[in-house]
């Protein structure tokens, strides 16, 4: 019977309950090692040396059973998820699972108990694997908690062998600057990882680079329950941050495992596992029974993984913008963010919205915000890596979280932070500017020409390029209040603002809208080029052809019916600052083939290369996309 350590009920564990505790962890373990050896694959020594950390610090959170799908809890992150066979058999001790549903299914398709944890698994709060991933993950969560006005823990459990990894330097440094004392890390400290020693791969003096970023840093044996115990009731007292050095050994009671690399990451022998579960006083003929098992289907199905619920929030009223080169499209969206931002702000009942920033708001229009939402505004310096982190899983902790940044560092350079939050079903709203060729004088290095490619390759992500200001804006304020992972990308340069998106216009995911009617073929335009395509209508009406023109704002989603007409009209032109093989164009041709629509003729244009540094209308000339150009190559049909 384990002991109730829940919230720290007492100041010190009795001999009673260490006793409890430790027999507890002998079982965990067998079930651990169980779990690998039917599967034949799966980390063994990484999951006996986290053993005692995973034990007390899922004992003493507030996060059960019954509540750990609520918003108003502690967290956990197991930041070193290959270690998920230790991680799963201490949710069966403390009641989250069904232990011999885990042994017997581990890694297994079909089952929710898989090679590196995952939120389908009661108890896990995030899936990862991708080691230096978990600290952003907790501060996401810690920030989100701040937001919600609730007093809570996060808890994150990393090895030591990711601490070389750059972006728990930067997720330390945003845990400090927001003044995160319910943050505690814990590190097992085993000085092994896969390739052998650690000091011998890669030297990381631990201790002093957490103390040199702010935190507190204390030394604990990472195999004695009570001295976990008595360092995770005192964390955060000082008004830092903490972080536990849990000093352990690698394979802890595993006898052939202890302190060798070899186990880091492959299973044991028959004879060594009936061996060591004779050791920790278990029955080798658990792995038979677990094997037999295996051969049926899993029957434990885990909880279902959704993104979190829409939001409560005053969208409030959209701007009007009315004329030529009115205003750029990341000013209208600034605009509207800080309109919303201000509605909801402080106001009972209402979703926080928290706006993340990696010292851009001059330019991706985030200042507004700030001024109206001050403690919202959560200003990361230039650490994109974390941000692309913290703000998904801020996400899916009871906040609308959203994060503004340049096209190149929002999506091409954290493309794998932006891949775990669309695995964990996340909310986060990345607002992505200067992208295309729009931000021309910055060169090669900052046209971000591959966003829609990117995002294509993941699954649940919504991409949408505006046309102009007015779209810009409901835009905006529809990404704020619906569920999901949401990208909004727009260029930097002032463009007019169309009475087809003012008054009653109603932002439709998916919608391509027709500008322009056409009976001699059509073109089919991204974001802003829609407004270069009107003017190569007017180009092409001067010589007598009269084409259509639809602006397409939602290129991961083509609107089918849309393409349908534009086929029966005449040859189609899709028109995109971006990648030509990866975009808009590209997307449309497959969903025709797989919709079996016979299109005509048909011309993709978009970048065909790296563009030259220069203003936006000299660069798009010389990559074929001016209006002028575009009209040629209509003529060339």
């Amino acid at each position: 019977m384990l002991p109730n350590i829940h919230k720290f009920p007492k100041e010190k564990l009795s001999p009673e309950d260490i006793s409890a505790l430790e027999a507890s962890a002998k079982q965990a373990r067998i079930t651990a090692l169980t779990m690998i050896s039917a599967a034949k694959s799966g980390h063994p020594a990484g999951a006996f040396s986290s053993m005692e950390m995973f034990m007390t610090v899922y004992g003493v959170a507030d996060l059960t059973p019954e509540n750990c799908s609520d918003i108003k809890r502690d967290y956990v992150i197991i930041s070193h998820g290959h270690t998920s066979a230790g991680v799963y058999a201490t949710l069966t001790e403390w009641g989250f699972a069904d232990r011999d549903e885990a042994m017997a299914h581990f890694r297994q398709a079909g089952s929710v108990f898989q090679g590196h944890v995952e939120r389908e698994v009661p108890g896990i709060d995030l899936g990862t694997g991708n080691l230096g991933q978990g600290l952003s993950a907790g501060v996401g969560y810690a920030i989100a908690q701040k937001a919600n006005g609730h007093n809570g823990r996060v808890y994150v459990l990393m090895g030591d062998g990711g601490q070389t990894k750059g972006q728990i330097s930067e997720a330390r440094r945003m845990a400090v600057s927001q003044k995160l004392t319910g943050l505690v890390a814990l590190i097992d400290w085993n000085d092994i990882q896969l390739s052998g020693r650690r000091l011998d791969i890669m030297p990381c003096n631990i201790r002093e680079i957490w103390e040199a970023d702010g935190w507190e840093a204390v030394e604990v044996d990472g195999h004695s329950f009570g001295a976990i115990y008595e360092a995770l009731k005192n964390a955060g007292k000082n008004g830092k941050p903490t972080v536990l050095l849990c000093k352990t050994i690698m394979g802890k009671d595993g006898l052939i495992m202890e302190g060798k690399p070899d186990y880091h990451g492959k299973p044991v022998s028959n004879d060594d596992y009936a061996e060591i579960v004779k050791h920790l006083g278990g029955d080798p003929e658990t792995l038979a029974k677990a094997l037999e098992r295996r051969k049926n289907p899993p029957t434990f199905a885990g909880r279902k993984i959704d993104y979190p619920s829409a939001p409560n929030i005053d969208t409030g009223t959209p701007f009007t913008y009315e004329g030529a080169k009115v205003s750029d499209n990341r000013g209208a969206f600034g605009k509207a963010l800080a309109d919303v931002g201000a509605r909801n702000y402080k106001k009972d009942g209402r979703t926080p919205i928290v706006v993340f920033d990696c010292d851009l708001a001059p330019s991706v229009m985030t200042g507004k915000f700030r001024d109206a939402c001050p403690e919202n505004y959560i200003q990361s310096g230039i650490q994109e890596h974390s941000v692309a982190t913290a703000s998904g899983t801020a996400s899916l902790a009871g906040v609308v979280s959203l994060w503004a940044e340049f096209g190149v560092f929002g999506i091409d350079e954290v493309y794998n932070q932006q891949r775990l939050n669309d695995i964990n079903r996340a909310g986060n709203k990345t607002v992505l500017t200067h992208v295309g060729l729009d931000v021309g004088e910055d060169g090669k290095t900052h046209q971000c020409i591959d966003y829609v490619g990117l995002m294509r390759n993941m699954f649940g992500w919504k991409l949408v390029v505006p046309v102009d200001p007015n779209q810009t804006d409901k835009a905006t304020r529809w990404l704020l209040k619906t569920p999901g992972d949401i990208c909004m990308a727009v260029g930097r340069s002032k463009v007019d603002g169309l009475s087809y998106y003012a008054g009653s216009y109603e932002f439709t995911y998916g919608k391509a809208d027709k500008l322009r009617d056409g009976k001699d073929g059509s073109i089919f335009a991204l974001g802003y080029m829609a407004q270069i395509a009107l003017k190569s209508a007017e180009i092409l009406a001067g010589k007598g052809v009269d084409v259509a023109v639809y602006a397409v704002s939602c290129p991961l989603s083509p609107d089918m019916s849309a393409l349908k007409e534009a086929a029966k009209s005449g040859p189609i032109v899709t028109v995109e600052d971006h990648n030509a093989n990866t975009g808009m164009g590209a997307i449309m041709l497959l969903e025709a083939a797989r919709n079996g629509i016979a299109l005509p003729k048909v011309a993709t244009l978009g970048v065909t290369h790296y563009g030259e540094s220069g203003n936006s209308d000299a660069v798009r000339d010389e990559m074929g996309l001016s209006a002028e150009k575009i009209a040629d190559s209509f003529m060339k049909f």
